[in-house]
């Protein structure tokens, strides 16, 4: 069962996180308009890293499904960091054309989010191999 449950605790602690360090830089009114994509630490990769970690930790590291899991986590992270930059930069261009719907241009992670993402989802992952 606590396989099951460790994305959920995974999300709503770095949420909880990106919310803490958004409102600690911008004040508290931004960053409750910051929740979402991008900014510190990576939810999307705090998630998929703790399942990865879990089984890890729990079945072993050298096992096919590790190595499956381990490469949808890179992809993951380089999406994160890539595909959503220039999602983001993208909008940023197309608010400046058109002023009718303001796009999100904050979308993707810098590396140092997308590390912080991964060193939690490592520690949460191994909390719940080892100790729940």
């Amino acid at each position: 069962m606590k396989f099951f449950l460790l994305p959920f605790v995974a999300w709503i602690i770095s949420g909880s996180l990106k919310f803490l360090v958004n409102s600690l830089k911008f004040g508290i009114d931004n960053g409750k308009k910051l929740i979402g994509y991008g900014g510190l630490p990576s939810t999307h990769t705090t998630i998929i890293s703790s399942a990865v970690f879990f089984y890890g930790f729990s079945e072993g590291f050298f096992t096919p499904t590790f190595t499956l899991g381990l490469s949808v986590l890179l992809l993951f992270a380089m999406d994160a960091h890539n595909l959503r930059i220039k999602i983001g930069t993208h909008a940023k261009i197309l608010n400046s054309l058109q002023n009718k719907i303001v796009l999100r241009e904050r979308m993707g992670h810098t590396w140092l989010e997308i590390i912080c993402g991964l060193i939690l989802g490592a520690i949460l992952g191994y909390i719940f191999a080892n100790f729940l």
